[in-house]
């Protein structure tokens, strides 16, 4: 019995299917609905993603010289990647929302960190200032640390 009653400590529900009030219950339920909305529509969103990386990659291979990928093409190709990847941590978020009903913290710190990563990937140095440069190392570094401590605690 006290595992349970610390369980139920430790999760926080943000959107109860119980409630006293049937105004706040069907507003959970409204809201439950749009989560699921989101859901297929960032399914769609992969799946259009993806095919906008498959049309990526073979404009690049396309291209002269044919077959070959030049520094320039591999950015294009990493920079179409990643928004998927990350598209796909969403979509996972919202999964795991609705079964639970909880926000799963570590992987939004992971999801957040994983569009550092792909601002980091695209950068072009040339034209970026050097405070932006720090601002983005600052994000990274608070996220690894907060990712850090989460995963840490559980």
């Amino acid at each position: 019995m006290a595992d349970t009653d610390e369980h139920s400590q430790l999760v926080h529900e943000e959107l109860p299917k119980e409630h006293e009030d049937p105004l706040i219950r069907i507003l959970h339920g409204a809201i439950r609905n749009s989560v699921r909305l989101l859901a297929v529509l960032m399914a769609l969103v992969i799946m259009w993603s993806v095919a906008d990386v498959v049309h990526t990659i073979y404009e690049r291979l396309t291209k002269e010289p044919l077959w070959l990928l030049d520094h320039n093409d591999l950015f294009d190709v990493f920079g179409a990647f990643m928004p998927v990847l990350i598209a796909i941590e969403i979509f996972i978020n919202i999964r795991l929302y609705l079964g639970s009903n909880v926000i799963p913290i570590q992987l939004v710190l992971a999801t957040a960190l994983m569009a550092i990563a792909r601002k980091v990937i695209v950068l072009d140095l040339t034209d970026t200032e050097a405070l932006y440069v720090f601002a983005i190392a600052a994000a990274a570094v608070a996220l690894g640390i907060a990712y850090w401590l989460v995963a840490k605690k559980s």
